[in-house]
């Protein structure tokens, strides 16, 4: 699967996002180690913050799958011109099953696509 594919991904599970609280939409779809693509979206709850990130959702439907590697993560915002990086709770999440050649691609300010390794998005971060 191509980076613009997984972005298109990213962008279609978007428009599914429960977001009535923020109105703020995200959709993430990841590749795994075996070739496969797990999507998800956030899903917000008036019990805040026991909603879900769109990234979680999507590295729980790997990990469900039998998936143990995120080989790349593309994540998209909704109606917004601001950037859409993972949450520091979803950074660690996906440190949990990145390793050094692990890519995350997400929308900057200046509406360009980024790509980052896990160690510039969460530099010196905790692993076991």
């Amino acid at each position: 699967m191509t980076d613009d594919e997984l972005l298109q991904a990213a962008r279609a599970i978007c428009e599914q996002a429960y977001c009535p609280y923020s109105g703020f939409s995200v959709g993430a779809a990841l590749l795994d180690d075996a070739g496969n693509v797990h999507t998800s979206c956030n899903v917000e709850n008036a019990a805040y913050p026991l909603g879900t990130c769109a990234e979680a959702g999507a590295i729980a439907a790997m990990v469900a799958s039998g998936g143990k590697r995120i080989v790349t993560l593309a994540v998209a915002g909704g109606e917004t011109d601001r950037a859409c990086p993972p949450c520091g709770g979803c950074r660690q999440r996906i440190r949990e099953f990145a390793d050094a050649n692990t890519r995350i691609i997400f929308r900057g300010n200046d509406d360009n696509w980024l790509t980052f390794s896990m160690d510039e998005l969460l530099p010196e971060s905790f692993q076991l």
